[in-house]
């Protein structure tokens, strides 16, 4: 059954929001007063649909249904989840709050994206204050996978569940604190930042340089802490304490005195900003950050680290059920085109068809029992020969799917067919794979184990009904 979402607010978080729960197959309301929402919305969800399928292996689920309703009573009317994102002003926030939780399910998770406020803040006026939590995001809300929760601990218990669900990393903050944990990081960066900018020790752009040429590298993959244990050397943290320890006490920092906003500074600060990046639209600039965003996850999933082990392990949950058919090729791959998938003549590179081929055979594998624990057990199949036909372009963030044959399956050799489509049904390319059985103990060939043998033994025989194109080598 579908789940529907309620968004209150459609602007940048709003919209984030509304493109993580949409794009991960709820219905989505959204209650906005804006006559520019709809439009805004829509670029957002643009970006979001070109970005955050190339970070999976697999399909996303099907869109949800998409609504702007005229009220808030409409807006959260069969919803499950209410995601408050309007301006940071407290008494606006709670005023919306008591009006929202009088007209929603009880039993709906209320939550606030503010950045600041605790709960304890927000719930003043409310007649049931355990039922709002906070669940704070960060920009691009459908990329970036952290949610600080704070508040009543049953309804985190819920709201944890759903989040994770939807491939996001919930954070439970022990004890409620203004504006929580990353935000407190951000602000002493941020007020260091502007007191660099009106001493005249740094622009704009050197101290993004500084930050994205690295600190903000090592940050992305490990963190604060684990960053410096490994500075540390081989004595680790203690080490690194007692040599860097007493330079906290150095008159270093400004964290505690912000430098006074006048016209001047924030004239400066303005300028400078424009000069760096004034060449791209705000919305280029959203693109730029999505695709790059999406690369640096993409590698860390490779490492199966940070957010990129978090990013496998959600693959893992979308991957679908797939079952043979006797009159129908074996869906082996459903999946969007990734970004980092792309040459310089606008299409994918044609060592990702290897990939997708590669990948079709592994689903057969998996359904043949040849999965991670027969790997284990000293039993695979090597790839032997392959041939590749390039039929048409592939584009990045088009949906295709492989359907896979088994041609041949006898004693050690398994030989297979792979047709990878466009969603449309357009024929991309074809792969012929020609596997052997092996030991890898002895890296030599050897038969199946009897259950393997006779799993791929059903399955040729199912396809051998089907019809062998004129193609075929």
């Amino acid at each position: 059954m579908t789940q529907t979402a309620a968004i209150i607010g459609g602007g940048v978080i709003g919209g984030g929001w509304a493109a993580r729960f949409l794009l991960s197959g709820w219905d989505v309301n959204i209650f906005d007063p804006d006559p520019e929402a709809e439009r805004k919305i829509d670029e957002v969800l643009s970006n979001a649909r070109h970005s955050l399928p190339s970070l999976f292996e697999t399909d996303l689920p099907g869109e949800g249904r998409l609504s702007f309703a005229s009220s808030l009573e409409a807006a959260v009317k069969g919803a499950s989840w209410i995601q408050e994102s309007v301006p940071e002003r407290l008494a606006l926030k709670q005023d919306l709050l008591v009006q929202v939780q009088a007209v929603c399910d009880s039993n709906a998770v209320l939550a606030s994206s503010t950045s600041g406020f605790k709960p304890s803040q927000l719930q003043q006026h409310m007649n049931n204050p355990a039922q709002l939590i906070v669940a704070h995001p960060f920009n691009p809300v459908y990329l970036l996978p952290l949610v600080e929760l704070v508040g009543d601990t049953p309804t985190i218990v819920r709201a944890k569940e759903i989040l994770a669900k939807l491939g996001m990393f919930p954070l439970h903050v022990r004890k409620e604190i203004d504006a929580h944990i990353a935000d407190r990081f951000l602000e002493a960066v941020w007020r260091e930042a502007l007191w660099l900018i009106k001493d005249g020790i740094a622009t704009t752009s050197e101290i993004d340089d500084a930050i994205r040429y690295g600190f903000g590298l090592r940050w992305a993959q490990m963190g604060l802490v684990e960053t410096y244990r490994v500075a540390g050397g081989e004595a680790g943290m203690k080490h690194f304490l007692a040599q860097f320890g007493p330079a906290l006490k150095w008159p270093w920092t400004k964290l505690m005195d912000v430098p006074e906003l006048t016209d001047d500074l924030i004239e400066r600060i303005a300028s400078q900003s424009d000069e760096q990046s004034g060449g791209y639209s705000i919305r280029q600039l959203e693109r730029i950050r999505d695709d790059n965003l999406v690369g640096i996850l993409r590698a860390l999933k490779t490492r199966n680290w940070g957010a990129g082990k978090l990013l496998n392990q959600h693959d893992q949950r979308l991957q679908p059920e797939r079952t043979a058919l006797d009159n129908k090729p074996f869906v082996s791959v459903t999946r969007s085109i990734p970004i980092d998938w792309i040459d310089y003549n606008g299409h994918m590179n044609e060592s990702r068809y290897g990939q997708i081929f590669s990948d079709a055979a592994d689903a057969i594998m998996a359904h043949i029992g040849a999965d991670q624990a027969y790997i284990d057990s000293g039993l695979s199949y090597f790839t032997v020969e392959t041939r590749i036909r390039y039929l048409d372009e592939t584009k990045p963030g088009e949906r295709i799917y492989v359907n896979t044959q088994v041609l041949d399956a006898e004693g050690k050799k398994l030989k297979l067919l792979h047709e990878m489509h466009h969603l449309g049904g357009r024929l991309l390319a074809t792969g012929e794979q020609m596997l052997i059985h092996v030991s890898l103990d002895t890296r030599r060939s050897c038969l199946p184990s009897a259950s393997v043998l006779a799993k791929t033994e059903q399955l040729a025989l199912a396809h051998s009904m089907l019809p062998r194109p004129d193609y075929l080598s």
